[in-house]
């Protein structure tokens, strides 16, 4: 049992960490993440926004009771995120080795367990 609530307690720190971690660089206009607005013609409306959202996503995730809105959101932005790189930048963007990729990716699939094991918390699956 205590390893559950440890694995449920990853799953829900890693995320919000990675999305938290990301705002400094969002919020204080870093060259990479300006180029990455620019390239997906988001900038800097998209950068701000995104990160606001961000933010409460990770917030959300953090919340037990509002976990499972946290993951769907958080499933939501991380498909987006995925989306571009593949279509658009590529999956190594400014010689970082591919390394917001892999934090985009582990966030969805962190996001993506939470949502199934919150299932029973979404309105729409209730029974």
């Amino acid at each position: 049992m205590k390893t559950k609530r440890i694995a449920f307690a990853l799953l829900r720190i890693v995320p919000a960490i990675i999305l938290l971690q990301t705002l400094y660089f969002k919020f204080s206009a870093a060259p990479e993440s300006v180029f990455i607005f620019e390239t997906l013609g988001l900038e800097p409306y998209g950068r701000t926004g995104l990160g606001i959202v961000e933010l409460v996503t990770a917030v959300l995730l953090l919340v037990p009771r509002t976990t499972w809105i946290g993951a769907l959101l958080g499933m939501g932005i991380m498909a987006g995120a995925l989306f571009s790189h593949i279509t658009t930048l590529g999956v190594v963007v400014q010689d970082d080795g591919g390394t917001l990729f892999m934090l985009a990716l582990i966030t969805f699939v962190c996001c993506s367990a939470l949502a199934w094991v919150e299932r029973g918390q979404i309105p729409f699956f209730k029974r």
